[in-house]
This record gives structure tokens, C-alpha cells and sequence, in this order.
């Protein structure tokens, strides 16, 4: 996260991310609309310039939600970049991926 960069920024991201994880199949292409029980961010500082964020998306459903939380993640980066750029325009966005994934036809994945 920039330097100097409110605390508040941060609560403008979280939901920036929930709006979008409930609008992915307007965003990408394919990608069918699905009833989420529950989306959730964490943006942690972890350093003076960096924030880590961590997407959680539920459904009833019987199909998997990596879209919708992979887009929720991208898109709370995306927001503090662009509150941010003012005062660090050589911000990076790095290390998007699916850390964790349980149901669905696929079953039960976990990252390395």
C-alpha cells in the first residue's frame, strides 16, 4: 500500500471486492451467475507499502466459486491502486491464485 495511504482506503476496497464478486458473470465471459451465501475480504497491511488480501466466496450451490472470489481479490487490488496512485504509481499487484477450494465436482484443493 503507498505510503501515508488512510486506513480507510481499505474499507473502500473490501466492498469494491464484495460488489465484485457478485457481479462476475457480467465480467467474465462464460462465467454463469451464481447465488453466493456469503463473500468476504481481509485486507491486511503486512508492510509500510503492501496490503494482502484474502478472498472467502460461499454458495448453496453444487459449482465451484474460484471466479467469483479470484475476481472479488483482483478487483480490491485494483481499488487501492487506484486510491493509491497519487502517491506511488510503481505499486505492483502480484501472486493472484486460488489458495483453497472445498466442493463441488472437482472436490478439495489446497496450494502449495
Amino acid at each position: 500500500m503507498a505510503r501515508g495511504a488512510p486506513a480507510g482506503r481499505l474499507g473502500v476496497a473490501r466492498l469494491a471486492g464484495i460488489m465484485a464478486a457478485k457481479r462476475t458473470a457480467d465480467l467474465i465471459p462464460l462465467c454463469h451467475p451464481l447465488p453466493l451465501t456469503s463473500v468476504k475480504l481481509e485486507l491486511e497491511p503486512v508492510e509500510p507499502d503492501a496490503v494482502e488480501i484474502a478472498a472467502t466466496v460461499s454458495t448453496a450451490g453444487r459449482t465451484g466459486v474460484e471466479m467469483e472470489a479470484l475476481t472479488a481479490a483482483t478487483v480490491a487490488a485494483l481499488t487501492v491502486y487506484d486510491m493509491c496512485k497519487a502517491v506511488d504509481r510503481g505499486m505492483r499487484i502480484e501472486a493472484v491464485r486460488v489458495v483453497h477450494k472445498s466442493g463441488g465436482k472437482s472436490g478439495t484443493f489446497e496450494a502449495d
